[in-house]
C-alpha cells in the first residue's frame, strides 16, 4: 500500500513538472488523480487512461532526449516509436510536443523507409501531425507554413496541393510569417503559373502581397543586423525571381483584362498605376486611363497629381494646371516635393524661371535628396546664361551657378551623378577664360554674384 500511494505522488510530481508549461494541473483527491484540462471536444487531456498516457509520454520523451543528444544517430529511437505512438493514438491533447518532436521522428522514418510505399505512409503520418496539432493547439498560420514546405520537400510535385497550404499561412501570419514560407510560396506560384495551372497574375499579385512585409521587417530589424540581412537576402531571392514578369509587356496585358473584369475596383486601379508608375510603363494608355478612373471613383490630391504629370507628358499644359493645384494638398512631404516639382516643370514650359525655380526650391526644402529639383534649376541657369549679360564675363557667369547646382545634385541625390556630371563636363566648358577672368579684376577662387534674375552667390572658375 505504502508502495502504491509513493508511486502515485511520483507520478503526480512527473504531471506537474512535465505539463505546468501547458497550464495543465493534476491534482490528487480520495479517488487518485483527476485531471481538470479538457480539450476542445471536452475529451480529458490525457485520455481515457490517463495513467498510461504520462507513462508513455515520460517513456517516449526520455527517449527522445537520448536520442537527440546523440544528435539522431542512436538506437534509441526504436525505444521511442512504440510510446510515441500509444500517446498519439490515445491522447493525442497531451502535449504540445508529441507534435513538435513527431516531425524529428518522422523525418528520421522517411529518410530510413526501405521502400516507396513505406515511405509514402510516413509522409501521410508526417501531414497528420500537422493537421492534428492544428486541431488541438491551433497555431494554424505557423503550422500551416511548416506542413506546406514538407509536402514540398518530400512531394515536390504536390505544387497544387502545397500551394492553398502555404497561402493560407501567408494570409494568416502576414508580417509574422517566417522568411522560408515566403520563398516557398513564391516559387509555387511561379512554378504554378509557368506549367499553366495558375494565371500570371498570382505572381504578381504574391509578389505585391509579400514585399511589403519583406520591406517592413527590413525596417524594424535596424538593431539586429544578422536578422536584417536574412530578411535583405530574401528580398534580393523575390526580385530576382520576380524580374522575367515585371515587364511593361506582362504587366499590361494581365491589367488590362482584371481591369476590364473589375473596372470601378478602387484598390485594383491604386495598384495597377503604383505598380506600372515602379516599372516606368507610364508611357501605356492603360496607365492614364487608370487614373482618370481613379480619380472619377475617388476624387484626391495624389490622383491629381498622376493626372497632371500624365497631361505634362502630353505636353497638355493647360489641361495639366488645375490638377497640379489640386495635388499641392498632399500632406506627405516627400511626394509633396514630386508635386513642386511638377509645378516648377509646368512654369519651365510657360517660360516663367523664376516661378519655375521656385517650386524647385519647395520640391527641395520638402526633400533634400530630390536630384532632378537641383538639375532643373542648373538647366534654368544655364539656358538663360547669355541672356544674362552684356560682355565675355557676365554672359558665361550664369555657368558657374548652373554646375554649383549639379554638384548638389549629385551629392544630395547619387542616383542622378550620371546626369548632373554629363552637364557639369558641357558647361564647365562654357567658364570664362583666364584671360577674361584676369581682364575683369578677378581670379580663380574669388567670391561672385550672378545677377540677372538668377541673383546667387558662386565662386570664380575658368575654362582652361
Amino acid at each position: 500500500m505504502k508502495k502504491s500511494v509513493f508511486l502515485l505522488l511520483l507520478l503526480a510530481g512527473i504531471l506537474l513538472t512535465t505539463f505546468a508549461g501547458n497550464r495543465s494541473y493534476p491534482v490528487l483527491n480520495n479517488s487518485g488523480v483527476t485531471f481538470l484540462q479538457t480539450g476542445p471536444d471536452d475529451e480529458p487531456q490525457f485520455g481515457k487512461d490517463s495513467i498510461k498516457c504520462v507513462e508513455n509520454l515520460s517513456l517516449y520523451r526520455e527517449f527522445f532526449k537520448q536520442w537527440k543528444a546523440s544528435k539522431y544517430t542512436s538506437n534509441a529511437i526504436h525505444d521511442i516509436i512504440p510510446p510515441w505512438r500509444w500517446v498519439f493514438n490515445n491522447c493525442p491533447k497531451a502535449s504540445k510536443n508529441t507534435y513538435i518532436e513527431g516531425v524529428s521522428i518522422m523525418d528520421y522514418l522517411i529518410s530510413t523507409a526501405k521502400n516507396p510505399d513505406e515511405k509514402s505512409k510516413y509522409i501521410d503520418t508526417l501531414m497528420l501531425l500537422y493537421d492534428q496539432r492544428i486541431k488541438y493547439f491551433n497555431q494554424e498560420g505557423f503550422v500551416l507554413g511548416r506542413k506546406g514546405m514538407d509536402m514540398l520537400k518530400y512531394r515536390p510535385d504536390a505544387l497544387e496541393s502545397a500551394y492553398p497550404v502555404l497561402k493560407r499561412s501567408f494570409d494568416l501570419e502576414l508580417g509574422n510569417s517566417d522568411p522560408a514560407v515566403l520563398v516557398y510560396l513564391f516559387e509555387t506560384t511561379i512554378k504554378l503559373a509557368n506549367a499553366d495551372k495558375v494565371e500570371d497574375a498570382a505572381i504578381i499579385d504574391s509578389y505585391e502581397s509579400v514585399m511589403p512585409v519583406i520591406e517592413n521587417n527590413i525596417t524594424t530589424l535596424a538593431e539586429k543586423p544578422e536578422k536584417q540581412k536574412e530578411w535583405t537576402n530574401i528580398k534580393e531571392i523575390f526580385e530576382t525571381a520576380f524580374q522575367p514578369y515585371a515587364t511593361c509587356e506582362v504587366l499590361v496585358p494581365l491589367f488590362e483584362k482584371k481591369l476590364a473584369a473589375t473596372p470601378e475596383d478602387v484598390e485594383l486601379l491604386k495598384k495597377i498605376i503604383s505598380t506600372l508608375d515602379k516599372k516606368r510603363c507610364t508611357d501605356a494608355p492603360l496607365y492614364f486611363d487608370a487614373i482618370i478612373r481613379l480619380n472619377t471613383l475617388e476624387p484626391s490630391a495624389t490622383s491629381s497629381f498622376f493626372i497632371a504629370k500624365g497631361y505634362l507628358k502630353m505636353n497638355e499644359f493647360e489641361k495639366a494646371y488645375p490638377y497640379l493645384e489640386k495635388a499641392t494638398e498632399i500632406e506627405d512631404p516627400e511626394k509633396l516635393s514630386d508635386v513642386y516639382l511638377l509645378m516648377a516643370t509646368y512654369h519651365r514650359e510657360k517660360n516663367n524661371l523664376i516661378k519655375s525655380r521656385e517650386y524647385a526650391q519647395k520640391a527641395i526644402q520638402n526633400k533634400a535628396s530630390n536630384g532632378p529639383a537641383y538639375i532643373l534649376i542648373g538647366d534654368l541657369y544655364a539656358s538663360t546664361a547669355s541672356e544674362c549679360g552684356d560682355n565675355d564675363l557676365t554672359k558665361r557667369v550664369a555657368f558657374w551657378a548652373a554646375v554649383d547646382m549639379y554638384s548638389r545634385a549629385k551629392q544630395n541625390d547619387p542616383s542622378m551623378a550620371e546626369d548632373a556630371d554629363k552637364r557639369i563636363a558641357i558647361y564647365a566648358r562654357q567658364f570664362p577664360t583666364k584671360e577674361t577672368i584676369f581682364f575683369y579684376d578677378l581670379k580663380n577662387g574669388d567670391s561672385y554674384n550672378v545677377g540677372c534674375w538668377i541673383n546667387v552667390n558662386t565662386i570664380v572658375r575658368s575654362s582652361n
